[in-house]
C-alpha cells in the first residue's frame, strides 16, 4: 500500500469511528432522555395494564338515584320534524342542550353526553366519563325525571384512561405520545447493544428470545 493509501485509509477509520461515537453518544442521551421524560406514562401504563387484566382484584362500584323536574316546554319545543322524519325519533321537539346543561349543574353530573335518545313519551340522556356513567330517563308528559349515577373505584378509572374510553381528545394525545415514546425508548435501547461488545451477543440472543416467546404466546391465544 502506497503511503498516500496509507493515508486515506488511517483517514477513513477514524471518520468511521467518529461516526460511531457519534451515534453511540446521540443514541445514548435520546435514550436516557426519552426514558425519564416517559418515566410517568410508561409507569401508568404498565401499571394499568396490570390492573386492566385484572379488574377483579379491585373493581368497585356504587350507584345512586336521583330526581327532579325540568321545565315541560324543553320536552316539547313545537319544532316541526324533518322531511324525512322516521316517526321514531323526537330529537327535533327537545331541547337537548337546555336538558342536558340543566341535568349537569342539578345532579353535579361529570362526563360527556354520549347519547341522547328522544321517544314520543320519554328520554333518556346518557353521560359517560372514565369509571362513571349517568343515564338519566325523562317524561315528556309531566317533565319529571330520575338519573342513575353509577361511579366505580380509582382502579377502574385509572383503567378506562388507559383504554382512551369515554375521554376528551386531549387523553388521546397523551396515549399516542406516550406509544411513540415507548417505540423510541426500545429502539434506542436496541440500538445501544451494538455499542456494547462484550454484551452484543447475549443482549441480542435476549431480544430474539423475547420475540419468539411474545410471537408463540400469541399464537397460543388465538388458537
Amino acid at each position: 500500500m502506497s503511503e498516500p493509501q496509507a493515508r486515506r485509509s488511517v483517514r477513513s477509520e477514524k471518520s468511521r469511528k467518529s461516526i460511531r461515537r457519534w451515534l453511540a453518544s446521540w443514541t445514548r442521551w435520546l435514550h436516557i432522555y426519552l426514558s425519564m421524560i416517559a418515566f410517568a406514562v410508561i409507569l401508568f401504563f404498565s401499571v394499568t395494564g396490570l390492573t386492566l387484566n385484572h379488574p377483579d382484584w379491585w373493581f368497585k362500584e356504587s350507584t345512586v338515584q336521583a330526581e327532579g323536574s325540568l321545565n315541560e316546554a324543553w320536552l316539547d319545543n313545537g319544532a316541526a320534524p324533518p322531511a324525512d322524519w322516521d316517526e321514531q325519533d323526537y330529537s327535533h321537539a327537545v331541547s337537548k342542550l337546555e336538558i342536558a346543561e340543566h341535568l349537569r349543574a342539578a345532579h353535579s353530573l361529570r362526563g360527556e353526553v354520549s347519547d341522547f335518545l328522544a321517544f314520543e313519551n320519554e328520554c333518556e340522556v346518557t353521560f359517560q366519563g372514565p369509571g362513571y356513567a349517568a343515564i338519566a330517563r325523562l317524561s315528556r308528559d309531566d317533565g319529571r325525571y330520575t338519573v342513575d349515577i353509577t361511579s366505580n373505584d380509582f382502579v377502574t378509572i385509572l383503567n378506562d384512561l388507559h383504554k382512551g374510553r369515554h375521554t376528551s381528545g386531549s387523553w388521546s394525545w397523551v396515549i399516542d405520545i406516550s406509544a411513540i415514546a415507548g417505540v423510541l425508548v426500545s429502539l434506542t435501547g436496541f440500538v445501544l447493544i451494538f455499542f456494547l461488545r462484550l454484551k452484543r451477543t447475549t443482549g441480542l440472543l435476549a431480544a430474539a428470545a423475547g420475540g419468539v416467546l411474545l410471537w408463540w404466546m400469541a399464537v397460543l391465544a388465538s388458537m
